[in-house]
């Protein structure tokens, strides 16, 4: 199952805290995305928070899988999980 999730910075989260986890974070991400949990991850362009897109089960296990990254186990931030399906649209086109 696709599974968009949005980061939310949490308050009370600093530069200074995120400067401190960055690099941990960084690895982790890089572990999920080895494999194949992340499958996408953006940066929005209007703030500075990412964007993902994960492959899992279901939305616990994507729960579960970012609950692992050191920014989400400090407290800094949180994610807003969404899951996906298919658009079906297109099959009005053939009936």
């Amino acid at each position: 199952m696709k599974i968009l999730a949005l980061e939310h910075e949490l308050t009370g989260a600093t530069a200074e805290r995120f400067q401190q986890y960055s690099r941990a974070e960084a690895a982790r991400v890089w572990e999920l995305y080895q494999q194949g949990i992340i499958r996408e991850l953006y940066f929005r362009d209007d703030r500075n928070e990412a964007a993902l897109v994960l492959e899992c089960e279901d939305v616990e296990s994507a729960r579960r899988a970012l609950a692992t990254l050191p920014l989400v186990e400090q407290g800094l931030i949180t994610f807003e999980l969404i899951p996906l399906k298919a658009y079906p649209g297109f099959a009005r086109l053939f009936q």
